[in-house]
């Protein structure tokens, strides 16, 4: 068994419209190993709510699915998200990407009322139960301001999403482009990434960089 850190890293498809976000899911994991950790991935295995075309931005008639399309960024070496286990892994971390409002929680339907999805929230839960970090990317905290009451997050500027999140019980930090939050009493890392669509590619990989490094060093403390 490597004696490296082991991140598992939930997707929630494949694409910044209905799955997760390309560069901030491949730069999550890119920064994980620069950082001398592994990472495991995992995805929810169900149809994806709503499909989206990536060029004309309107929904399609068809139907994916979550695991399947996650499976492209991750090469294939992926697991579903059932079969998360806590005690397998020293951090946990959502990359962004409109799925993860779609796919891992009902925020896109229900807005301040959304919850993440049940194998979502026990994954969650597992990791607070065991002292254990969490990092959400973008539109990811999300997912997480249901979960963790309480807890303070960033998604940058967005004032409608940033009200939405504290009607969840959250705190919300307003942020730059570049902005990392970290929440040490709740052990949880947020960074805003595309929520500015403007963000040069340099910005959002140092971003990410520094929420994977802020990750990786709550780990090294968990007690």
């Amino acid at each position: 068994m490597s004696d490296k850190p082991s991140v598992a890293v939930v997707l929630a498809g494949c694409g910044n419209r209905d799955g997760s976000e390309i560069h901030e899911a491949t730069l999550t994991l890119l920064a994980i190993h620069r950082h001398g950790a592994d990472y495991h991935c995992y995805a929810p295995d169900r149809n994806q709510t709503h499909v989206i075309s990536h060029l004309t931005g309107q929904e399609m008639a068809e139907r994916r699915h979550v695991l399947t399309e996650a499976a492209r960024i991750a090469r294939g070496r992926i697991r579903p998200l059932t079969a998360f286990d806590a005690g397998a892994h020293d951090a946990l971390i959502f990359p962004g990407g409109f799925g993860a409002a779609m796919n891992l929680c009902d925020y896109a339907e229900k807005g301040k009322a959304g919850q993440p999805l049940p194998e979502v929230a026990q994954a969650i839960a597992a990791m607070r139960a065991a002292n254990k970090p969490i990092g959400a990317l973008c539109i990811a905290p999300v997912v997480l301001a249901p979960a963790i009451p309480g807890v303070t997050l960033t998604i940058g500027n967005d004032e409608k999403v940033a009200a939405d999140l504290e009607a969840m019980g959250a705190r919300h930090q307003k942020s730059g482009p570049d902005g990392v939050v970290v929440d040490r009493n709740l052990r949880v890392v947020t960074t805003p990434c595309y929520m500015f669509d403007d963000i040069r590619l340099d910005t959002l990989a140092d971003s990410i960089d520094r929420l994977v490094a802020a990750v990786l060093e709550l780990a090294a403390t968990h007690n």
